[in-house]
């Protein structure tokens, strides 16, 4: 007998976000977290329109964008702005919310949905066999047992969980080291989102709407200090000078600190029954503020099919499509974190210059500016597409209002399937604890049918297909029908 269905290692947004859809999907699953305390305003803040998207299709944009700075364009070099209003969908934005105010909703909703949080319980040890998974915990209590059918690493960086299977973490550590800081400033600049970069490093402000700033720098002329040697505010004022020519009134930080930071991922998500979810699979440089959102992608996807398998009608191999799907995710995350990285940080004047240039030029191409505004917000991630497949599959599928008036973001809050289609959408009461479905009246430029993950991305598709096709589609992809007596 398992104590849980599925035990969570860490309690960052990733696992929060995991617990959450794991319980709305009636999976019993526990939570452990090595800090004792809450979460505090020193973490990191990310910008995200797929949060707000996430947010929107598990009913949480209420509560979460109250608590984040929408911002409306960024200036990656001087001259040179990318609208992102170009974007699709309800949320044409980026949306800075501080990593705390993330964790607290998340913690917020899972606890909401029965899921237990545990402070203070450090991993010691982990074994596996064909049925379940063993955590053994130091708690405040002292030793402790967990087995769980399923386990989950979502502890960060330096995981114990991707430790004690055995899983490489591939990369490599940048020369600069980051400063940062939480400031007030008595002139802010007037972006929202205001950066600087020179042959000397790379600056930035990220509000939090509260008055606070989170202060980001890169400069040259400090990476040989110590990682141990404290931030001072002369220090920080002394970069932003230089390299934005103002310090913006920069006042005495209430924390800062320094790191190197790392471009390393995992070389698989999954050795048997554990997996690895967000910065234990992967971590990057913080240009662009891909972290945290990588993370609850691989979150959303990970859940229902934990669930599938939990509840017993997920098809062969689903658990593997995980890594199938978010592993190249993570690839191409590092790979435009680290060529952003590179393009902010020339070495010369004129490598400066003519990267600039590259930059203003890409984005006069309105066919570039949508896919760097898609890559950007992670709006254009898409999971390959099995060969034969229709073309909308593994894309994620855009938000639409049925004939009744609801949303399609809101047939998703249940964690279901949904089923898309026209008034003629044949029934889908055979798995009505699996499959919602929402009839459309135009169908504009989409296929006749679509079954939509409970993630968002397209799952099936087909311009035209019968009852009998439509029923066998969702047998193999949602498991066989009801039972009566079910």
């Amino acid at each position: 007998m398992n104590d849980v269905d599925v035990a969570i290692v860490g309690a960052g947004p990733t696992g929060l976000a995991l617990a959450g859809e794991l319980a709305l999907a009636g999976v019993s699953c526990a939570v452990v977290e090595r800090r004792a305390e809450e979460p505090n305003l020193t973490r990191a803040s990310s910008s995200s329109s797929v949060r707000a998207w996430t947010a929107n299709a598990r009913g949480l944009t209420d509560r979460l964008m109250p608590r984040g700075v929408r911002v409306q364009s960024v200036s990656p070099a001087p001259g040179a702005t990318l609208e992102l209003g170009i974007l699709p969908g309800r949320y044409p934005t980026l949306l800075i919310v501080p990593q705390s105010g993330t964790e607290m909703l998340l913690e917020e909703r899972a606890r909401e949905l029965g899921v237990s949080v545990r402070r203070g319980y450090e991993l010691v040890d982990l074994a596996q066999d064909d049925d379940a998974v063993r955590l053994e915990l130091r708690g405040p209590d002292g030793p402790e047992t967990v087995t769980a059918a399923y386990v989950v690493g979502t502890d960060g960086a330096h995981s114990a969980v991707r430790r004690l299977i055995g899983v490489d973490f591939v990369g490599t550590q940048y020369a600069t080291h980051i400063m940062l800081a939480d400031v007030r400033l008595s002139r802010p600049p007037g972006e929202t989102l205001f950066g600087a970069t020179t042959t000397e490093g790379l600056v930035l402000f990220v509000p939090f709407g509260d008055g606070w700033f989170r202060a980001i720098a890169w400069d040259r002329s400090r990476e040989d200090v110590p990682l141990s040697e404290p931030v001072t505010l002369d220090e920080l004022r002394s970069a932003f000078r230089r390299i934005a020519g103002d310090d913006y009134g920069m006042g005495e930080p209430r924390w800062s600190t320094r790191f190197l930071s790392e471009r390393r991922q995992a070389r698989s998500y999954r050795e048997g029954r554990v997996f690895l979810a967000g910065d234990a699979a992967h971590v990057h440089s913080p240009v662009g503020g891909q972290g945290m959102n990588t993370g609850i992608g691989d979150a959303m996807n990970l859940g229902w099919k934990l669930a599938a398998s939990v509840h017993g009608w997920a098809r062969p191999g689903l658990l593997d499509t995980y890594e199938q799907e978010r592993h190249p995710v993570g690839e191409t995350v590092l790979r435009m974190t680290d060529g952003a990285y590179k393009l902010v940080m020339a070495h010369s004047r004129l490598g400066l210059k003519l990267r600039q240039q590259a930059i203003r030029l890409m984005l006069r191409v309105p066919r570039a500016r949508r896919r760097i505004a898609g890559l950007l917000s992670g709006i254009d991630i898409r999971y390959p597409r099995p060969a034969g497949a229709h073309p909308w599959v593994g894309r994620r599928m855009p938000d639409l209002t049925g004939v009744g008036g609801e949303r399609l973001y809101e047939a998703l809050r249940a964690g279901r399937f949904v089923l898309v289609g026209g008034t003629d959408l044949p029934a889908v009461a055979g798995w009505s604890d699996r499959v919602v479905a929402l009839a459309c009246s135009s169908q504009d430029k989409m296929p006749g049918t679509v079954l939509v993950r409970p993630d968002g991305y397209v799952d099936w598709a087909a311009d035209e297909a019968s009852t009998a096709q439509i029923h066998a589609a969702l047998r193999e992809r949602c498991g066989p029908e009801l039972t009566h007596s079910a």
